[in-house]
């Protein structure tokens, strides 16, 4: 198991392993039955695609709005007096034309051969209001920089806002091997053919395995729980092993 260890200098960003809150984010707690609006958290994938990482979350009192006008990145919050003289102040500033920053103060640990990786919060994609904001994808070398660091965020487009809220989330971190030492190549006819046999015998058996577990949603939508149930039976086969 890898050990992530930190340092924070602010306590409000309150740095934990990602939860998908619900009620809240996440959606509601309907059921998988029929009628039922359609959730993120329905979707397995989603789900442990979701709580993958570290979420960190907005720390000040005031709301920050984030807006473009003109062309020009525009950073509406109100902070009060810096906390500290060797701090950048205001914490958040524009960056170019079409981005801004953040001044995080939290300084993450996570091994030799291993990085953080700065990424939306999973919110962004439950979210139907355009307002959640949107930290770009940087990959950090913690090893041998132990430097606090500056998290860039996308500006929305002129006429769209994006807002930070006292306790909500503002991105999330992934903890991830430095070098993505893969290859990718075509599987061999074989391998095709292995696969596309188990893919054939997975379709074939989802009237079986989903039987208990198929639902029509309010949108006409039709779920059933074959790769949940196939999950759980991984989990439970690599447990044992």
């Amino acid at each position: 198991m890898q050990t992530v260890k930190y340092r924070l200098a602010d306590p409000g960003l309150k740095p934990r392993r990602t939860k998908l809150e619900m009620p809240g984010w996440g959606g509601t707690p309907q059921p998988r039955a029929d009628g039922s609006q359609e959730q993120v958290w329905h979707c397995m994938p989603f789900t442990e695609g979701a709580q993958y990482g570290i979420e960190v979350f907005y720390p000040y009192a005031n709301e920050l709005h984030v807006t473009k006008k003109d062309g020009i990145v525009q950073l509406d919050g109100d902070f009060g007096p810096s906390p500290d003289e060797g701090l950048q102040w205001p914490p958040f500033r524009a960056f170019g034309k079409n981005f801004y920053t953040y001044q995080l103060l939290l300084d993450l640990d996570v091994g030799p051969g291993f990085g953080v990786r700065t990424e939306p919060h999973p919110r962004f994609y439950a979210d139907t209001t355009d307002t959640v904001p949107i930290a770009v994808p940087a990959l950090l070398r913690t090893e041998w920089w132990p430097m606090i660091s500056f998290i860039v965020f996308k500006a929305p487009p002129e006429g769209t806002v994006h807002i930070f809220r006292p306790g909500e989330p503002m991105l999330q971190i992934l903890v991830l091997p430095t070098d993505p030492e893969f290859t990718l190549v075509e599987q061999t006819p074989e391998e095709q053919a292995q696969r596309e046999v188990r893919g054939r015998r997975i379709h074939a058996s989802r009237e079986t395995l989903g039987k208990d577990s198929t639902w029509t949603s309010s949108t006409d939508t039709v779920f059933d729980g074959t790769y949940r149930y196939l999950l759980r039976a991984a989990k439970t086969k690599v447990r044992g092993a």
